[in-house]
């Protein structure tokens, strides 16, 4: 009768092993096998197209999600190479609006057949950073941002205080619902952490929304300031001050006709033309035919649907100013930089301050 051993394995060496220790050798080698079969599956797809298979429609459909595939792949090896310090860098002086306009220009095909709509508003701001890691860092945030909504805005400009660059992704959605794959901690956030984490000089924060995300990034190492607000010259001749202006169309929304008609000589003074509605309803209806520049909101509506109308419009535009005619007759304040900080204008004071703030928020606008 024959015996069989039976080996055991050796109790320590079993103890010890952890997957803690060996996960950075098990992400490299799912990102290897996963770009690896997107490369052959890419090369099959084309084979196809060459024969006569499928067609230049078919071939293009079919490399989006395989150019996605290859993706994921290629942000498992990043993220493998940046948590291993094995990403040498170089600082230079790079302009961060012609490299964030480079990514969504490589994006904009896949992101017009996702039916997902692109705006961008882009100063020109220079950065020290490395301009691989900064290419592959804002690449990873618009791919983060892709599942939650179709409507992508991209925002590039200097923060108040203190002066950084701020790169700003704000994704929104219809009132359809988002993705499947949509997660606040998907692969490619997993990719900006570690970047943020390696690269150095970037803070980052993310917000939900009611409908999407907003994403802010701080470059602490911003070495260039763009002329801004400070470049506006806000002279007393009011005539040279708006001739700019001509082009300028300002909607005024309140249900008192003096006020309406206050705000249209005013505005009529410096050239600017501008219609008027009594609520906010009438107001969609207007916007509908004609997007305004600036809205001129009377203070007695503001609580009558206001937040949510703001909310509406902030869908279609990055950001929008508002001037708000205030019940105190000699107030003026000049608004912040926030995004919903507001100009206010007494209704004693329209004729004699509502150009001068109406000039201003258009400034920060350009």
């Amino acid at each position: 009768m024959s015996t069989v051993a039976h080996t055991k394995p050796n109790t320590k060496e079993a103890e010890s092993w952890s997957l803690d220790d060996h996960w950075p050798t098990l992400l490299s080698g799912l990102a290897d096998q996963v770009t690896e079969g997107a490369n052959a599956l890419q090369n099959t797809i084309d084979l196809l197209l060459s024969k006569g298979s499928i067609s230049k429609q078919e071939h293009l459909m079919l490399s989006i999600p395989t150019d996605r595939i290859k993706l994921s792949g290629i942000g498992a090896q990043q993220i493998h190479r940046f948590y291993g310090g094995r990403i040498r860098q170089s600082h230079e002086r790079i302009c961060m609006a012609k490299l964030v306009e480079g990514v969504l220009q490589e994006r904009k095909k896949d992101l017009a057949i996702l039916g997902i709509e692109l705006r961008r508003k882009l100063k020109s701001i220079e950065v020290l950073i490395d301009p691989t890691v900064a290419h592959t860092f804002v690449s990873a945030v618009v791919e983060w941002g892709i599942p939650f909504g179709n409507h992508i805005d991209v925002r590039l400009d200097l923060n108040t205080w203190p002066e950084y660059a701020r790169l700003q992704l704000r994704v929104s959605n219809d009132g359809t619902p988002p993705s499947s794959s949509a997660s606040m901690d998907s692969l490619s956030w997993m990719l900006v952490r570690q970047i943020a984490l390696a690269a150095g000089g970037i803070e980052i924060d993310r917000q939900m929304t009611e409908d999407g995300v907003h994403f802010t990034a701080m470059f602490t190492r911003t070495v260039q300031a763009v002329d801004g607000i400070s470049a506006v010259d806000f002279s007393d001749n009011q005539s040279s001050m708006f001739k700019t202006l001509a082009s300028v169309y300002v909607l005024t929304i309140s249900p008192a006709l003096q006020i309406r008609a206050d705000v249209r000589d005013a505005l009529r003074e410096i050239g600017i033309l501008s219609d008027s509605v009594v609520d906010f309803d009438q107001a969609r209806q207007a916007i509908a035919s004609r997007m305004p520049n600036l809205i001129v909101v009377d203070a007695d509506v503001k609580d009558y649907g206001f937040d949510q109308f703001r909310r509406e419009l902030l869908r279609d535009v990055f950001e929008f100013p508002f001037v708000e005619i205030s019940p105190d007759d000699s107030s003026f304040d000049m608004s912040g930089f926030g995004e919903f900080s507001m100009a206010k204008v007494g209704r004693g004071n329209i004729r004699e301050a509502l150009g001068t703030a109406i000039m201003f928020e258009l400034a920060k606008m350009t």
